[in-house]
């Protein structure tokens, strides 16, 4: 998975196509999640891995979708068609690919490992899910300043002198915000697993799917 992503990455970067920046930010946030799960930081290595190659999965399906010049899922739809404007601010381009990752993809991505399991799980196992969920929070907020440091300022210099102004409030103000964008995730995941019929499951995925659309189109101004 992480060979894909260096490889897709490289050729991004050679032909400087905007779509880079969001995959750096995933392709070292993945990177910093496989050191967590070597480092023993999880309840349940195995379901953290499968975790990350099933989330990776949602990624590179809307990308080839997107390739081949068919619909994509909305939301990437839009952050894709953003990343090939030369007017997207990359830090626009950055949180597109954030939102429509974390706002859509995760929660199916949550649903899936969870839903074959759900009815299994004691109330024990269930909240060791959930802590395996949240401690990702503390991965991404330890790859912020790198991302901010490595990605963003090398197409947006000025970003440096907020990052020295600001210190890590910065930093802090952002993963505040993702964590908050997953704690919705497994609540919007867990409704899924506990919707008892296929058009309740439907409707709660409709509604993820809107709200990750409010916010990409709050993001590109539209």
């Amino acid at each position: 998975m992480l060979d894909k992503m260096h490889l897709q990455l490289h050729a991004w970067e050679l032909c400087d196509d905007r779509r880079a920046i969001f995959l750096n930010c995933y392709t070292q946030m993945t990177q910093n999640m496989f050191l967590a799960l070597d480092a023993g930081e999880f309840h349940d290595r195995v379901w953290v891995n499968r975790l990350l190659h099933r989330f990776a999965d949602y990624y590179f399906v809307a990308l080839n979708t997107y390739t081949r010049a068919q619909p994509a899922a909305p939301v990437w739809q839009i952050a894709f068609d953003a990343a090939a404007r030369a007017d997207t601010a990359p830090l626009a381009n950055l949180f597109l690919g954030v939102n429509a990752h974390i706002n859509y993809d995760l929660v199916l991505t949550v649903y899936d490992l969870l839903h074959p399991e759900w009815a299994t799980l004691s109330p024990a196992l269930r909240q060791l899910r959930y802590e395996d969920h949240t401690h990702v929070n503390e991965v991404i907020a330890g790859t912020i300043d790198r991302v901010q440091d490595t990605v963003l300022e090398r197409y947006t210099p000025s970003l440096d002198l907020v990052d020295k102004l600001l210190g890590p409030l910065d930093e802090w103000m952002t993963a505040k915000m993702i964590a908050r964008w997953r704690e919705t995730v497994w609540h919007n995941a867990v409704q899924m697993v506990e919707g008892e019929t296929e058009p309740v499951r439907e409707a709660v995925r409709r509604a993820v799917e809107a709200d990750a659309l409010r916010l990409a189109r709050f993001i590109v101004g539209g």
